[in-house]
């Protein structure tokens, strides 16, 4: 079929008025090229479950199911989403078939009564449920309290106006698309709180087998802004990244070369805020990607500062965490330990699929054998690591 060709075509989307915005946002946009679209309200059970944080409740897959259904039964054949809620790794079957330019990526600081951060007075109540924002308000305002906050943009601004919160922070993205910019009081420049990966753009799924649609969508695209969110979500996706880790990713371009700044930190505020920095030239989606993968959990300095570190390319620890570094005989005898504990599941569970499936090795060897490997893998990926947060070459 020709890209040419005019589509009917029908739009899944959360029926929240900001997710409305999007939709119809895409549809404007595909009617003025010719094709036929309408839009399928459907509410998700992200939208439903509002009294726990999306970290205890299945995270951000919870926003898109629904939607993913639609699709792959046919009652719609695309999805639009605010990039930053779509999990790292799609379902198999689905492809992010298009990103659109990006919207301000920044936080907003929401308040009736305070014009910033700096203005709130001590033990002030802030709402959030992101553990990315509650972690980098803690870094910030260490006196503050930091109070869940669930529900749609709306519901969010009437907690705020009833009185709930002194303050809360939210997209700035969301409150210029539905045009209540004057409720922001202040952005929080990427320096004090880096944003969320893909945060501000909004990306359109498909079922992967509809290339009609695919190139139907091509028009819709911004590559810089595709180039960078790409990068970005493969920062988080090293990492393991999710709505139960509070993590950071934000990149911009100079020309052809990407600076990428990402940010850890741990919620027991027991390692304090990582931050990282890296530059390279970014092409294409391969220069993009990230080369390397880590097994989900590890969430040590070195593993963020080679996540970030793609193509080969070095990041360096910021100026103000360089005192955190540990001495080096401290530090080998963390990672060799660290190297046993997250090689283990990895080992065993190669050794007893082969021992489950063809008996060829007892439970307890399997325990024997696991140790040299453990060793031989674990340890020379963490004396790597190692070396590289020491600024080796």
């Amino acid at each position: 079929m020709s890209p040419t060709q005019p589509l009917t075509l029908v739009i899944a989307t959360r029926e929240s008025r900001l997710a409305l915005w999007q939709a119809e946002h895409v549809q404007a946009l595909l009617r003025a090229r010719g094709h036929t679209v309408s839009l399928l309200g459907m509410t998700t059970l992200g939208d439903q479950i509002l009294d726990r944080s999306l970290s205890k409740v299945g995270g951000k897959g919870l926003f898109v199911k629904e939607l993913e259904t639609a699709l792959q039964d046919g009652r719609a054949q695309l999805a639009v989403h605010s990039l930053k809620d779509v999990p790292m790794e799609l379902p198999e079957g689905f492809a992010l078939a298009c990103v659109m330019e990006r919207e301000d990526p920044r936080d907003a600081f929401v308040s009736p009564r305070y014009a910033s951060l700096d203005a709130l007075p001590q033990g002030a109540v802030v709402g959030t449920s992101s553990l990315r924002r509650q972690v980098l308000l803690q870094a910030l305002r260490p006196d503050l309290r930091i109070e869940p906050l669930r529900g749609n943009l709306d519901t969010r601004l009437r907690k705020l106006d009833e009185g709930q919160y002194d303050a809360i922070v939210l997209a700035a993205a969301g409150l210029m698309r539905l045009e209540m910019s004057e409720r922001i009081r202040a952005r929080f420049e990427p320096a004090q709180m880096l944003p969320a990966a893909g945060q501000g753009a909004l990306g359109i799924e498909v079922r992967a087998d509809r290339q009609d649609i695919i190139d139907a969508l091509a028009p819709l695209a911004h590559m810089p802004t595709w180039l960078t969110v790409t990068a970005e979500r493969a920062v988080s996706r090293c990492m393991g990244g999710s709505c139960s880790m509070p993590l950071a990713a934000y990149g911009r371009f100079e020309g052809d070369t990407l600076h990428m700044d990402a940010a850890w930190g741990d919620m027991e505020g027991s390692k304090g805020l990582v931050r990282v920095q890296a530059s390279a030239p970014v092409t294409d989606f391969a220069s993009a990607n990230a080369q390397v993968r880590y097994p989900a959990g590890v969430l040590e300095p070195a593993a963020l500062l080679e996540a970030v570190s793609r193509a080969g390319y070095r990041a360096q620890l910021a100026a103000d965490d360089a005192p955190s570094r540990a001495p080096a005989s401290e530090g080998s005898g963390r990672w060799l330990l660290l190297s046993v504990l997250f090689s283990l599941p990895f080992v065993l569970e190669m050794l007893a699929m082969l021992g489950g499936r063809h008996g060829l090795i007892p439970p307890l060897w399997q325990w024997a054998l696991a140790t040299p490997v453990q060793f031989l893998v674990g340890w020379r990926f963490y004396r790597g690591a190692w070396h590289s947060l020491r600024g080796g070459g």
